[in-house]
């Protein structure tokens, strides 16, 4: 068995050095895709760690635009063209950080091979709000002036926007634990469809639903698990999760995650110390611990 771990990082290379020398396993590789508009430089020294390897082909990749979902493509297919045969393809943001030991992660992967993992609401049922997000048209993909104006103009003149292919409409969070077969499915089905390209490139968010909405109407459906294993605080409302610190110690431990987002090694680094001595060092995995 070999899992791929794929990180999409902009921000401290020595955070990421962090989180992937906790997670080094002989089993493990690490993908690291260095957002294009950033100097790679200060990222360059990672190469030099064990099973790590720097995306060739980096892209400027925009917050809430379709670039997100064509940056993760490029690397899926990277990673895909290595020759190295994956189990699973495991993908992660540089503010990420595992909860769990090396070994115990790599026992997951190992039994539960041929199962994929990534959470979704049903848009239509669950999250209708979601529904926002492809029915009107967004111009995130664009930069000019008066875009937004003109937004406003093309929602109010044009009837709501319909998936291609009378495809339901999942989505949730960006990150998950796919099967190489899986994730290429998802390249292969968009790429290869201009009506599915030219919708998703006006919606918002589309790296929250792209993913789900492609498997939860495949055949890949039966194996997915409504799970993606990752910690998030959304409890302060707004576009980004809170960025945890101590205090969020109790929550985390209780959670029975296998990582946590998101993290600052420089502003909140005693979080990170607690995950490494009273979870993973200890093993207590999933048992709550009193600070």
């Amino acid at each position: 068995m070999r899992i791929a771990h794929l990180i999409l990082t902009y921000t401290s290379p020595e955070q990421t050095e962090r989180m992937i020398k906790k997670m080094y396993h002989e089993n493990f590789d690490f993908y690291i895709h260095v957002d294009k508009k950033f100097d790679i430089a200060p990222h360059l020294y990672l190469n030099s760690l064990p099973n790590v390897y720097l995306i060739d082909n980096r892209m400027d990749v925009k917050w809430a635009d379709f670039s997100t979902v064509l940056a993760t493509f490029e690397c899926i297919k990277e990673i895909a063209g290595s020759g190295i045969k994956y189990d699973f393809i495991n993908f992660l943001s540089g503010q990420d950080y595992p909860l769990v030991s090396a070994e115990y992660l790599n026992e997951f992967f190992s039994e539960n091979i041929g199962k994929e993992f990534l959470s979704y609401y049903d848009y239509r049922n669950d999250w209708k709000e979601g529904l926002l997000r492809l029915e009107k048209y967004y111009l995130t993909g664009y930069q000019f002036s008066g875009k937004f104006l003109l937004e406003k103009v093309l929602n109010k003149i044009m009837p709501k926007r319909k998936i291609p292919h009378g495809l339901h409409p999942y989505g949730k969070s960006m990150f998950w634990m796919l099967s190489p077969a899986a994730a290429m499915h998802v390249i292969n089905t968009v790429e290869n469809d201009k009506k599915l390209l030219n919708f998703f490139f006006l919606s918002w968010g589309s790296d929250e639903f792209v993913f789900q909405t492609i498997l939860m109407n495949s055949s890949y459906k039966e194996r997915i698990i409504n799970n993606n294993y990752r910690y998030i605080d959304w409890s302060g409302g707004g576009a980004n999760p809170k960025v945890l610190g101590i205090e969020d110690a109790g929550a985390i431990a209780k959670s029975q995650m296998l990582f946590a987002r998101k993290f600052d090694m420089l502003k909140q680094p005693d979080i990170l110390d607690y995950i490494d001595t009273h979870l993973i060092a200890d093993g207590k995995h999933h048992q709550y611990t009193n600070i």
